[in-house]
């Protein structure tokens, strides 16, 4: 773990800290050779993947309406209720951020101008597997889709060993309103919805986090299905000065460092003694963790940095443009006026990243490595299209002709300054 004065980073240091992320090249010729075989061989390279990668024989690439009833029965019922509490948050705040569905302004008299969003028609959601299983992904994947209003929602995750989805997943994937989930993860699933198979229908878009692979194999299906953004390995970066509380800090560098051993913990401050009592306690708790081994490799990512001011922490954000953003300063809302680059922002020392991870309704489907500098996190408008809408008179052309035939003759395009003359010879 890496403590040190921001000062005194070296280039090589901040290199690695800032530009994180580079590793989808060099994965790119596995993914594509993966993609190749899946789309000229269908399921069987469904199947095929999915006892080389997660060593299950499937036969059934869907899972049954009887699988699905099964976990779900096999779930506690305060569970599922917990599971819903948290899914009806995640629809309240995703409906609060639907726009109209249709708008129009009177740009002059005879001129509308106005927009009509549209849902996609389908949407493929990726839940990731694995090291663990992820039902949060499933609600926060499919929920904002259905309040957006889109036709069909599928949803893929990789089973387990005995060719079985996690029973709480699909419970979530049913509470979120998935039409169909599918047996399938890594690259070959990103394949098969974005391509179709057999058994897999083909997406208009696919969103969901998951690691280098699947990440890469998102960039690389763009000629059929559109994606979200890259969203890899978790990462949080957490700026504090002397009121917090180095405790609580520190779990919230560990909570992060348990998702993956590529995931970046970062704290950085004002105050020398806050980051020597962080910096103690993470390696304390990290001691005691359940996920140890996990927790312990992804600390070499982690750092904790001694800023010399609250400027200097704030441009370090924004250079890092971190995934997630904790403030924990006694005053919070002049540094989040300033912070420009952030995928899901928490503030105050009550607000830890797992309660967005989870409840409280925010998305954590969000750009990772650095891409909150270009790419927002996953909301409504990911699932919906924008046609712009123009309603005009006789009157209102008559305020747009000389400007229209003048640009069109200009650029040489005759027949075009000829369709508004059109209107007024008669």
């Amino acid at each position: 773990m890496l403590y040190k004065r921001l000062s005194e980073l070296g280039d090589e240091e901040r290199e690695k800290l800032i530009n994180r992320g580079g590793e989808l090249a060099d994965v790119s010729e596995t993914v594509a050779a993966i993609i190749r075989d899946v789309k000229e061989n269908g399921d069987e390279a469904l199947r095929s993947y999915t006892k080389k990668f997660d060593r299950a024989d499937i036969t059934a690439i869907e899972v049954s309406q009887e699988e699905i009833d099964e976990a779900v029965d096999s779930i506690d019922a305060s569970l599922l209720e917990k599971l819903e509490f948290a899914a009806e948050n995640i629809r309240k705040f995703h409906q609060a951020q639907m726009p109209e569905r249709t708008w129009f302004m009177e740009l002059s008299p005879g001129i509308e101008l106005g927009q009509k969003f549209t849902p996609l028609e389908s949407v493929g959601a990726y839940v990731p597997g694995g090291r663990a299983s992820y039902p949060s992904t499933a609600l926060m994947t499919i929920i904002p889709a259905r309040v957006a209003g889109v036709k069909s929602v599928v949803m893929c995750t990789p089973p387990g060993p005995d060719g079985k989805v996690n029973a709480l997943t699909l419970a979530a994937a049913r509470t979120a309103g998935a039409d169909h989930v599918y047996k399938i993860g890594g690259v070959q699933a990103v394949a098969a919805m974005a391509y179709g198979t057999k058994s897999v229908r083909p997406v208009s878009k696919i969103v969901g986090p998951g690691n280098v692979y699947v990440t890469a194999a998102k960039m690389q299906v763009r000629d059929s299905a559109e994606i979200d953004f890259p969203a890899g390995p978790s990462e949080v970066l957490i700026i504090a000065d002397d009121s917090a509380d180095a405790a609580m800090a520190a779990s919230d560098l560990i909570a992060q460092a348990e998702h993956d051993p590529n995931a970046v913990s970062v704290l950085v401050t004002v105050s020398e003694e806050l980051a020597e009592q962080v910096h103690r306690e993470v390696l304390e708790q990290a001691g005691r963790t359940a996920r140890a081994e996990i927790v312990n490799a992804s600390l070499k990512n982690a750092a904790v940095l001694v800023a010399d001011s609250m400027e200097e922490c704030i441009q370090f954000s924004n250079d890092f443009a971190p995934e997630h953003l904790e403030i924990m300063v006694a005053d919070p809302d002049p540094v989040l006026e300033d912070i420009d680059n952030a995928g899901s922002i928490f503030v105050g020392n009550y607000a830890p990243v797992p309660v967005g991870d989870y409840a409280s309704g925010t998305n954590h489907v969000l750009p990772t490595a650095g891409y909150a500098k270009i790419y927002s996190g996953l909301n409504i408008l990911h699932f919906l299209k924008c046609s712009s809408i123009q309603k005009i008179s006789k009157e209102g052309l008559m305020t747009l002709r000389d400007a229209v035939i003048s640009i069109a003759e200009k650029e040489g395009l005759m027949a075009h300054a000829e369709s508004v003359r059109a209107r007024f010879r008669n």
